[in-house]
């Protein structure tokens, strides 16, 4: 009997404690079914908060994918500016290095003409042809100097030979002009 005692103690203070505490179980379950359709609620929010984001993200990530090729466009046409830039640097100093050496190689150029120039004037055909032309002249004057080494020897041959002739004639002068005075001597003598 205690038990059935205990037992009706224990439900009448199961009553008393759930007609105290009802309202507060109704405001709890209340409490709770509010919570759990908030949760569903949030839930479904975050899903879509969830979908947008993930949409979000897709959108970024394209953005990002196209990005990074502009960017590896840009990369790339940085990379080949680098290397023209370089390239140009090079062919400006191959220039110049070309443009000594071409100043180098004009001034040898006017010491090979000038040297040539002084060549030139003892250029062989030149100088054979001038040789020859000399010679030309050499045996023409030799010729005309013999031809007047003749004419002058014969001219003095012969002046010679006028004196010698003048001379003898002086002499046969000079007889008849004594042979003369001595018959006019004899002619007045006689």
């Amino acid at each position: 009997m205690l038990t059935a005692k205990n037992l009706e103690r224990v439900i009448e203070l199961e009553n008393k404690l759930r007609a105290e505490y009802q309202v507060q179980l109704d405001a709890k379950s209340a409490e709770i079914e509010g919570l759990v359709q908030a949760k569903q609620e949030l839930q479904t929010n975050s899903d879509q908060k969830l979908a947008e984001l993930q949409a979000k993200l897709d959108k970024q990530l394209e953005e990002i994918t196209s990005l990074s090729k502009d960017a590896t466009v840009n990369k790339r046409t940085e990379q080949l500016n680098r290397e023209l830039n370089q390239r140009s640097e090079n062919l400006a100093e191959e220039v110049a290095t070309q443009k000594k050496r071409i100043k180098s190689l004009q001034k040898d150029l006017a010491e090979e003409r000038a040297e040539l120039k002084t060549l030139k004037q003892f250029d062989p055909a030149k100088m054979k042809k001038a040789l020859d032309a000399s010679k030309k002249k050499l045996t023409e004057k030799t010729t005309a100097n013999d031809l007047l080494q003749k004419t002058a020897f014969k001219a003095k041959s012969e002046k010679a030979e006028l004196q010698q002739r003048v001379k003898e004639l002086e002499a046969k002068l000079a007889e008849f002009e004594e042979t003369e005075d001595t018959d006019k001597s004899e002619e007045e003598a006689a």
